[in-house]
Order: C-alpha cells, then structure tokens, then sequence
C-alpha cells in the first residue's frame, strides 16, 4: 500500500536505490521481480487506465503503489518530466548475484560486452535487446555508469530482465570472447556458442587493447563499401539475431 506521506518515503529511499522513468520502465522492472518501495504519478486514474490497456499483469501491483501528487511535486523527483508522468525507486539488484549468474556454468545466453562505451542512450538501447533476447547479461568495461538514470530510462526499466554489470576486461566471465571489428570473419559463416561473450567496440574508438587481446575471434557484420559504421544498438542487435537464428534462442510460443 501506499505510504500516507510519499514524497517521505521517496527522499528515504532515493540514496541507494535506482529510479525508474515513465510507466514502461515501471511496468517492465515490476515483471521482472524489481523491488519497488516508492512510485508516484501526478493522475493515478490515467495511469492505472494504461496498466488495463497495457499491462494487465501488473495493474493490482500498481494500484498498492502509485501514489499521487502534483504536478510540481513530481517535476522536483526526475531530471526531465516523462510524458506518462510516472516515477518510481527500486531497489538495484546484488551485485553479487549478478557476477554469480555471469559465471555460471554452463550458461545458454551469450553476455553482451560494451567495451568503453561513451553514449547513455546507446548502453540503454543495448540492455533493451540484451533483455528481449533473453542474453545472460550485458557487461561494461570503462567509466560508463550502467544504471545512470539515463542508461535505465533507455533501457526502459529492463535491467532488471537480465544482469548488469561494470567490470574491468580482466574480471570478464569464463567463455569464448567475439570481438566485432571490420576486419574479423564474416558472422554469417559462423555459429556462436551460447557461453560466447559478444563484445563490441566504443562508438568512437573501437574495441580496446586489452580487449582485443582477449578476444578469441573477430568478427565482422555484413556491410557495404565505403559505409564505415552501424550504430552500436544496431550492431547488438545484428549479432544477437545471428546468434537466435542459428539455434540458440529459445523459439517464442
């Protein structure tokens, strides 16, 4: 149930927990098991209406949580008004359990691996396929903060459909590393395992020494001379269907 003060109990709940943008990415975190002590909305009905239309599954566990404020009391919670008015904090997941499951073997999901990424919206994009194609999990290497409010708001509330992590190419999971670069083979002609690491260069530097030096393939999507790059999001998506479509993901009812 909602709390009789919440704006209380979102400053009580701000410091450690990660915030959630808009209704999707509440709708999508509360489906995949996120933790949610705070949500506001500054129209409850318009918002619940969107759960009947939408998100059927989770309307009961909507309507325990909105609470509803105004307009100026929400503004003051988020960096930039979501058109659907809705905010919530959840609680981020262990890292312990993340780095558990990225270890685990055998594993039947590749890893995505953002090697430096620089783009928040482009790490956003990526957790988003990550999470529909059902991969372990999506790894950063570098500065980038994976679960920046702006990272999660891209992702649309859906790291917690799968695991994120930020560590250092030294600390990356056991499996077979397929670096994408231009110069690699042609993806076509191979069948990635399902314990591959699919790792993918900075939008402006490429991949890193020391991940190249990890690598055990390199890899190159199909493109057309004189084209000289595909956005990041577009390249994850490219390799994760690849993978899909030789056998490895799991057909959808």
């Amino acid at each position: 149930m909602t709390e009789p003060d919440p704006l209380a109990a979102w400053r009580r709940h701000a410091g450690p927990c990660v915030l959630l943008d808009g209704f999707h990415a509440l709708k999508h975190a509360l489906r995949f098991g996120a933790r949610v002590p705070a949500a506001v909305t500054t129209d409850r009905a318009a918002a619940l209406a969107l759960a009947d239309e939408l998100a059927p599954d989770v309307r009961d566990t909507l309507d325990g949580l909105l609470a509803e404020v105004e307009h100026e009391a929400y503004a003051s919670l988020v960096a930039r008004p979501h058109p659907t008015a809705v905010a919530a904090l959840a609680v981020r997941p262990s890292r312990a359990a993340g780095l558990e499951a990225l270890a685990h073997r055998p594993r039947r999901a590749p890893v995505v691996v953002l090697d430096q990424p620089r783009n928040l919206g482009n790490a956003g994009a990526v957790i988003r396929l990550a999470a529909g194609f059902g991969a372990t999990g999506v790894v950063t290497t570098g500065t980038l903060d994976p679960w920046h409010p702006t990272v999660v708001r891209g992702g649309a509330g859906l790291h917690f459909a799968t695991v994120v992590e930020r560590l250092e190419v030294a600390e990356l999971p056991p499996g077979p590393v397929f670096a994408l670069d231009p110069e690699g083979e042609d993806i076509r002609g191979l069948r990635p395992p399902d314990d591959a690491l699919f790792a993918f260069g900075s939008e402006r530097s490429g991949l890193s020494r020391e991940l190249r030096a990890r690598a055990d393939h390199l890899v190159a999507l199909p493109m057309r001379p004189q084209v000289s790059s595909y956005n990041l999001a577009t390249s994850v998506a490219m390799t994760l269907y690849h993978w899909s479509a030789t056998g490895g993901a799991p057909r959808v009812p």
